[in-house]
């Protein structure tokens, strides 16, 4: 098929949802579909098989800073890009955020898929519930990425959800050549803001050993004041962004991967990384993250925000070579029940899915029901487009 996977936030920044957007992009190629990864991006794209649709604007959405590109420039691009190619399905990564995803489900008229990965909140739900709960009628299919995204989406908008777990392409972790060490090394790679736990992993610092390494990858709004904080500890190397090659090579070469975020996490990608990296994990007792680990068989389970817990829990993966081992054993075992490739295959089948419910829905009409829409959301975007400007020049 000709499908269009379309994302809300800015490609050429790392991101869960990225990763699975560009991800699942490449494994459906493989199985012999056409696909067209559209998204906004703040630089060049990553990788060939994108269509960019803007710069994003940093938004506040469900506790973290979200990169969307909720302007009518973005709608333009995003409508011409479906005018102008015969997708037989588009695949929207959180249909209702504002921005190409949106705009697809309003104006797109073709079969849609639509994956909702957010859990522990209401964001913007809140406000458009009515609307939102009449726009999620244009899906002919929903997933969720998890049973507490699906719990948040049903409370918000009702209806049915697939739950399909995030995959990774285990091969490509499985194979990256590890990052040299200095002694016992902990990996900690989200972006650095309250909910995804740094400020206790750097308190878990102070009560380990002094062998004891932290790589901290990424940065957010914590950055400068967690850095000014430690500027004595010569143990914790800030590294900033980083690709996903040498992201890969550091949860190779680590021999922990800590994640202590507090909330707001459907499901534990990074967790499933490190299993498949031959790291055990050591992470918050969240929803989450307890349904990544089969209820902690494979990682390591502390109270969110208990610094003392989190310090005594990463001091026994790190002292005590049996547990490690037990945990990377189990966390090899889980990681291949969410591979990349299988991932592709039950989207596949839902693909089709979709475009049999749609033509049902359709029966005796055109399949394009909404095609004559996108010439005028076209020519309403490009008008609010040059409002736009008009203003900021004036």
């Amino acid at each position: 098929m000709r499908v269009a996977l379309v994302c809300p936030y800015s490609l050429s920044l790392p991101g869960g949802v990225q990763g699975q957007v560009l991800g699942l992009a490449r494994e459906l190629r493989l199985l012999g579909h056409q696909v067209r990864v559209l998204g906004p991006s703040d630089g060049p794209p990553p990788e060939a098989g994108i269509t960019t649709l803007g710069r994003c604007v940093p938004t506040a959405i469900n506790g973290s800073v979200a990169p969307i590109a909720p302007g009518p420039a973005c709608a333009v691009r995003t409508l011409r890009v479906l005018r102008d190619n015969d997708f037989d399905v588009l695949h929207l990564h959180e249909p209702l955020s504002p921005g190409p995803t949106l705009t697809s489900l309003v104006l797109g008229s073709d079969p849609i898929v639509g994956t909702f990965h957010a859990a522990g909140g209401k964001g913007a739900y809140r406000f458009l519930r009515p609307l939102a709960r009449w726009l999620s009628q244009r899906l002919s299919v929903r997933v969720a990425v998890s049973d507490d995204a699906r719990s948040m989406a049903v409370a918000n908008i009702g209806g049915a959800y697939e739950v399909l777990h995030n995959g990774i392409e285990i091969e490509a972790v499985a194979s990256a050549v590890p990052w040299p060490t200095e002694g016992p090394t902990i990996f900690f790679c989200s972006r650095h803001e309250s909910r995804k736990g740094l400020a206790v992993l750097v308190e878990a610092m102070s009560r380990l050993g002094p062998d004891v390494r932290l790589w901290v990858a990424s940065d957010g709004p914590e950055t400068e004041h967690l850095m000014a904080a430690t500027a004595g500890d010569t143990r914790i190397s800030w590294l900033g962004r980083i690709d996903d090659g040498e992201k890969l090579r550091r949860l190779r070469g680590a021999q922990v991967m800590c994640a202590p975020s507090l909330h707001g996490e459907s499901f534990g990608m990074v967790l499933l990384e490190a299993m498949a990296a031959s790291v055990p994990v050591v992470a918050s007792d969240i929803p989450g993250y307890r349904a990544t680990s089969d209820g902690g068989r494979c990682a390591l389970l502390v109270t969110p925000g208990d610094a003392a817990a989190l310090a005594g829990e990463l001091s026994r993966v790190l002292n005590d070579e049996a547990l490690a081992a037990t945990l990377v054993a189990a966390g090899i075992e889980r990681a291949e029940d969410f591979s990349m490739h299988r991932l592709a295959k039950s989207y596949s089948a839902l693909y089709q899915v979709a475009v049999d419910n749609f033509i049902e829905t359709h029966a005796g009409s055109s399949l394009k029901p909404n095609r004559h829409l996108v010439g005028g959301g076209i020519r309403l975007a490009r008008g609010l487009s040059y409002l736009s400007s008009a203003r900021r020049k004036s």
